[in-house]
């Protein structure tokens, strides 16, 4: 740091990367592709579709950011931001802020060696009809492949989103 400013210098080394962030550091950076959503009342869409996954130095979080949009027009769909705290025994929460207004609070797992990560809500607040979400993430021959499950007041657990981005 520069003792004038604090501001990071040319001399600065890089930030190191927690041992909790370490085993989902294949995440970080950002992801691309394309989705295909539907659920029993709505119709079936096609999505385009980036995740970010960013570390904070020396913290054992990493900060997430998506943003999807419609592939004929480019027109913004949804994004959502929040955190995901990787603990050193395979567990992970996480919390999801969505721009619709409803709040995720997740529990799962991760597997290392299989590069999957496996959440369900613990808490879906500000949500009228949602009551729970599964999310399962999988790293496939280097793409970041995920499926959603959603379930509502009227409708148990459905596929809801599936997705397969490539690392920009």
């Amino acid at each position: 740091m520069d003792k004038n400013n604090d501001s990071p210098t040319s001399e600065s080394s890089p930030p190191v990367c927690h041992p909790a962030v370490a085993p989902l550091s294949y995440l970080l950076g950002k992801w691309r592709g394309q989705g295909e959503g539907g659920y029993p009342t709505i119709n079936s869409f096609s999505y385009g579709e980036e995740l970010h996954f960013y570390h904070l130095p020396n913290k054992p979080v990493i900060g997430y950011t998506q943003k999807t949009w419609k592939l004929s027009s480019g027109e913004p769909m949804h994004s959502e931001s929040g955190y995901w705290r990787p603990k050193p025994d395979g567990a992970i929460e996480v919390v999801i802020a969505q721009s619709n207004g409803l709040v995720e609070v997740q529990k799962g797992t991760y597997s290392i060696e299989e590069k999957v990560i496996q959440l369900q809500s613990e808490l879906v607040g500000n949500a009228s009809k949602v009551t729970g979400i599964q999310r399962c993430f999988q790293l496939v021959e280097g793409n970041l492949c995920y499926e959603v499950e959603m379930a509502t007041n009227t409708i148990t657990l459905q596929p809801h989103l599936k997705a397969t981005l490539k690392k920009l």
